[in-house]
């Protein structure tokens, strides 16, 4: 490890194929960083093209390469056809407000009849219920589309069928082998499915579902005959495009395609609850993936966590300005609620949590800790010791249990196996991310049954918090020319990180505290360049020591460019994540590039 790393990181460079570089310099037209940032992320030669102009026409797979795709449109069609009432039944996270936003916007296109159903986080839990299924169904529904939810809803499908009301499950999370007797289950990730799509998220399987749905339509003449024009799906990219991003699912594929276009979309603010929103955050440039995912997303995740679960979907769906900007107003404020709430457990946590370094998963529980925002608080705690992390909050004798985990270890499997094992009462989840209920008297049962798991993988996950940088660069170099080449590879996200890079032997000019906890700073560089640059929450960290006042000692920072856009003013900044002295990189970018 590189002791000398402020934060405590070992920086490593990582490793490209110098032929590839060579080749994309010489048959694309490449510069030096954009081959060289393709070699990194192990681009076939035949790819880059279609990765750096990721297209949806030109890579839409057939949806019907999907299980049980083609079952669950001709049943819509029947329903649709026969006027049947139908019913939408979401999560309440961003995924699932999206998910339940494409179909009900394309059902409102087609002038159908339809309900949709979020469940309360804290009163009725995560997917469908006896009780929310019997609700809709008093309701005279026929037809229940579960989205984001549903795999492994076996009680709540097995009533409905009893009821002779037909399910069909568009969903991605993970699945056993045994599934519920739905009419059809659209999922990825079933074990049986072998149209490689795994990496999508509910919004893009619902997605996929109206591609397929829209066609039948179409071959059927049903548009023509019912005097109705076609809706243009790419129309809903904006919203599968926030649900990939904020449900962190890999941007390769198929959902690079998406989020490229979906920006684009965004960018029109055609659907009124994001437009609203956009407004209410103050964004008034054009949005971006960073909008998706930390300014549109957690607001409105912020109604499943702390307020009314419904509004999230309910904003992606009215038509109304008035309703609209109420409901984004709400969820602005639930969201400032949630911040508090997160901070506060997040604080009391850290003061109370005891020494767990030998524990190979942080595993917390505490009395009514807020259902609604332990999950962020994970991610934080995960973050920060660099561990999978569950947390679980207990009322009466059940906990309800959060989970987030580092790459390497599947918490979504983890969660399975235990509740096959009889430890949890349910549960579910993906490679990342989980949740699950359980008996409070099982809980060092399941310490244990954790530990396990992710130590019979023989090999040290949490050894070191390694930070993976791609290029070393020139002080030079942080100037909109370069930042536009290294943007030709975005969208950038889960499976596709954002380059970060080096910048050696730099020395403070002057540095200020803003929005209380970040520190901007002039960087003096070797070649008598100056940087602006930013480093966020660095106030209490040891970064200050180096950032706040003019200093002779010099240094090496690493971190990612980004573009500052104000009031018409475009600057382009360096953002810090880790700062170290007295130790020099191997130049593997000329100091001439940009």
């Amino acid at each position: 490890m590189n002791s000398l790393s402020v934060n405590g990181k070992n920086w490593i460079l990582k490793k490209y194929n110098q032929e590839n570089l060579i080749f994309f310099k010489e048959n694309f037209s490449l510069d030096e960083i954009t081959s060289k940032l393709l070699s990194i992320r192990k681009i076939n030669r035949e790819d880059v093209l279609s990765f750096l102009n990721p297209s949806i026409k030109n890579i839409l797979p057939n949806p019907n390469n999907m299980t049980d795709m083609k079952k669950s449109t001709l049943r819509t069609v029947e329903a649709i056809s026969k006027n049947e009432k139908i019913a939408i039944f979401g999560d309440y996270d961003v995924d699932g407000a999206t998910s339940t936003a494409i179909l009900g916007n394309y059902f409102t296109e087609l002038n159908l009849d339809y309900e949709i159903y979020i469940p309360d986080r804290k009163k009725e839990g995560y997917g469908p219920s006896i009780e929310s299924f019997e609700e809709l169904i008093n309701k005279k529904v026929k037809i229940i589309f579960t989205v984001d939810c549903g795999t492994l809803s076996f009680e709540a499908i097995n009533f409905a069928k009893k009821k002779n009301v037909d399910v069909i499950v568009l969903d991605h999370h993970q699945s056993e082998v045994k599934l519920p007797s739905a009419f059809s289950i659209v999922n990825p990730n079933r074990i049986d499915d072998r149209s490689n799509l795994n990496y999508l998220c509910a919004a893009g399987v619902s997605f996929m579902f109206l591609v397929s749905l829209n066609r039948e339509l179409r071959s059927n003449k049903w548009f023509n005959q019912n005097k109705i024009i076609e809706p243009n799906l790419i129309n809903y990219l904006d919203l599968v495009s926030l649900g990939t991003v904020c449900d962190v699912v890999p941007l390769i594929g198929l959902n690079r395609a998406i989020v490229k276009q979906g920006i684009k979309v965004l960018q029109t603010r055609k659907n009124l609850g994001l437009k609203t929103l956009l407004d209410i955050c103050k964004i008034e440039t054009n949005p971006s993936v960073y909008h998706l995912g930390f300014s549109l997303g957690p607001r409105i995740n912020a109604g499943g966590r702390v307020g009314k679960c419904t509004h999230g979907a309910n904003l992606l769906l009215n038509k109304d300005p008035k309703i609209t900007f109420k409901i984004a107003m709400e969820l602005d404020q639930f969201n400032k609620e949630r911040q508090m709430l997160e901070k506060d457990l997040l604080q009391k946590i850290l003061n109370e949590t005891k020494d767990y370094s030998e524990d190979p998963i942080l595993i917390l529980s505490g009395k009514n800790w807020h259902e609604g925002v332990i999950g962020i608080v994970a991610a934080r705690l995960k973050d920060k010791f660099n561990k999978p992390v569950i947390m679980i909050s207990i009322d009466g004798d059940i906990g309800k249990a959060s989970a987030r985990s580092i790459v390497g270890f599947d918490i979504g499997t983890m969660i399975i196996s235990a509740m096959q094992a009889k430890i949890l009462v349910k549960g579910g989840g993906h490679k990342m991310a989980g949740g699950f209920s359980i008996k409070i008297e099982n809980i060092e049962k399941f310490k244990d049954f954790a530990f396990r798991k992710i130590r019979n993988l023989n090999q040290n996950l949490t050894a070191e918090k390694p930070l993976y940088l791609d290029s070393v660069i020139a002080p030079s170099a942080v100037n909109f020319d370069f930042y536009k080449k290294v943007a030709l590879l975005s969208p950038f996200g889960s499976g596709n990180p954002e380059p970060k890079f080096i910048i050696e032997n730099l020395k403070t000019i002057d540095g200020k505290i803003v929005g209380e906890t970040h520190i901007k700073s002039l960087l003096l560089g070797e070649d008598g360049s100056t940087i602006k640059s930013i480093a966020f929450n660095a106030v209490e960290s040891d970064l200050a020591n180096y950032l706040l006042k003019k200093n002779s000692k010099s240094f090496n920072i690493a971190g990612k460019l980004s573009l500052n856009e104000w009031r018409g003013q475009s600057n382009v900044e360096f953002i810090i994540d880790d700062i170290s002295v007295n130790k020099t990189f191997k130049k593997t970018v000329p100091s001439s590039i940009g």
